[in-house]
């Protein structure tokens, strides 16, 4: 990162963001167009008892979906280049020597980093969904009522820089290296198109074991886009089993029955 042009000047930042707005929406499209391509046109038959919506998806909704994703990405892109010009004045704990601090906190510093964000979200998503902020900040995302791959960063700008903030401030504090953070956000994205996919790729053994009950998938979250007011997290169940915000029709669904 030390070759890396200087991003204190306008330039170079507006430089900046847009390298990262590229790979953003690059990621967002290679990861949610396999996950279409593999599960509803490659695969369509193999999936289809796991689909959980039988019903078809409003017209122009991916177009929307795209639309509203490249919206995100450029305030990702944004939220990339502040994180950069942090690391470059020297605010942020991201290092890049992997012997700076003891190799056992490289996973513990993605657990932390994962609940930390986990946390946050939650009840960031039940804020949101108070009747005034929702439809100003998180409506948007709840115009998909059937989920999809697409649906993933679709999000109102306000939400998304919400969610945007959330990396830069926690690396102010929170010691990282790089490549931990390379695997967050790749765990973040690729969650996000499982979550969203409608379509449950976990085994039915997978989710009903001890690790298992603990990670969302497209089944919990479709319940969100159904109810509203149950199942509020974002990569585990925690918090809603904590809160008693999970859905009392979770379990139905997990048995495949029809919700």
């Amino acid at each position: 990162m030390n070759n890396l042009p200087d991003v204190s000047d306008p330039l170079g930042f507006t430089v900046a963001a847009l390298v990262v707005y590229v790979i953003v929406v690059g990621r967002y499209f290679l990861l949610s167009g396999v996950f279409y391509l593999v599960f509803y046109k490659w695969q369509k038959n193999k999936w289809k008892h796991r689909k959980i919506n039988q019903r078809e998806y409003l017209p122009g909704q991916f177009k929307k979906e795209i639309i509203r994703s490249n919206i995100t990405a450029i305030l990702f892109g944004i939220s990339g280049a502040m994180l950069l010009l942090l690391w470059q004045k020297g605010y942020t704990k991201l290092y890049e020597d992997i012997h700076e601090y003891s190799l056992w906190w490289l996973p513990v510093s993605l657990v932390i980093a994962l609940a930390l964000q986990e946390t946050y979200y939650y009840w960031l998503h039940r804020w949101m969904h108070q009747p005034a902020v929702f439809r100003i900040v998180h409506k948007w995302h709840h115009d998909s009522h059937i989920a999809s791959p697409w649906t993933a960063f679709s999000f109102h700008p306000l939400e998304g820089l919400i969610q945007a903030i959330f990396l830069p401030v926690l690396l102010l504090f929170l010691p990282m290296h790089l490549y931990v953070l390379v695997s967050m956000l790749v765990i973040m994205s690729v969650s996000s198109v499982i979550n969203h996919l409608d379509i449950e790729v976990y085994p039915k053994w997978f989710q009903k074991n001890f690790f298992g009950k603990w990670i969302i998938g497209a089944s919990h979250h479709s319940l969100h886009h159904k109810q509203y007011q149950y199942n509020y997290g974002l990569y585990f169940t925690l918090w809603d089993k904590v809160s008693k915000t999970e859905s009392p029709l979770y379990e139905e669904l997990l048995e495949g029955k029809k919700v």
